[in-house]
């Protein structure tokens, strides 16, 4: 496995937002992680031979919990284990892009794989789909504050819209209200009906609404996110 220097902050960051949320670390896990992860990728060694023994010492928990944490992060990806006898367990220690589960999240397949990114299991990835709109709502287009935005669905999901940065978009909670299970389409016209907007408004919502089914919305991800940045809505829609 090729070893590079680290920013040792950036991996902070995707334990702490996605290895830990999404894989259900318990307290023990997470300490036998970072442990495990200090005395391997941080000392640019990608495998580490070590004994439970000395690992239950070294973190100072119990032998069999120690044990049981060992094989929960081999189970979940974490730990890839090439063989275990009495000289103790080899392991690669992955680091959170590395993970198979997280690949997708964090980008750690090297490919453009934005398309299969979930846009709201993530807070980061949530943040991204708010910051492509610009902090305006993406119906009404009404300057919004971190109270007072949420995310919505282009295609309702009774309706089965998906959670792709195709179909997310940034608004406000009163639009988020009115529209309901409708399609984003049909709420943009009961808004112009309604005299919440006005024509050459409608005109480019539409338009941005098209830019957005064609992929040509893409938010800019995260650090640890595949792809390049985009087009924001305003340039889409000016």
């Amino acid at each position: 496995m090729k070893t590079k220097k680290l920013n040792a902050v950036q991996v902070c960051k995707q334990m702490e937002d996605l290895v830990i949320p999404q894989l259900h670390l318990d307290l023990v896990e997470r300490a036998v992680y970072y442990h495990l992860l200090r005395h391997s990728r941080l000392e640019a060694k990608p495998r580490l031979r070590f004994s439970i023994y000395w690992l239950a010492r070294s973190a100072r928990i119990s032998g069999w919990v120690t044990r049981r944490a060992v094989r929960s992060l081999v189970a979940k990806g974490i730990l890839r284990l090439y063989e275990r006898n009495r000289h103790g367990h080899l392991v690669d220690v992955r680091l959170p892009a590395e993970v198979p589960a997280l690949a997708a999240a964090v980008g750690g397949s090297g490919k453009d794989n934005i398309e299969e990114l979930d846009f709201l299991k993530t807070r980061p990835l949530r943040e991204s789909i708010h910051r492509r709109e610009g902090g305006r709502c993406f119906y009404c287009a009404l300057r919004l504050s971190p109270k007072t935005r949420c995310l919505d669905h282009v295609v309702p999901q009774v309706h089965c819209g998906g959670n792709s940065y195709r179909n997310l978009v940034s608004c406000c909670g009163e639009c988020n209200s009115l529209k309901k299970d409708r399609g984003a389409e049909g709420f943009l016209r009961w808004l112009f009906r309604q005299g919440r907007i006005d024509s050459s408004e409608l005109t480019a919502r539409l338009r941005a609404l098209k830019a957005l089914a064609a992929g040509n919305l893409r938010p800019a991800l995260p650090k640890w996110g595949v792809g390049a940045s985009a087009p924001t809505l305003t340039s889409a829609i000016a």
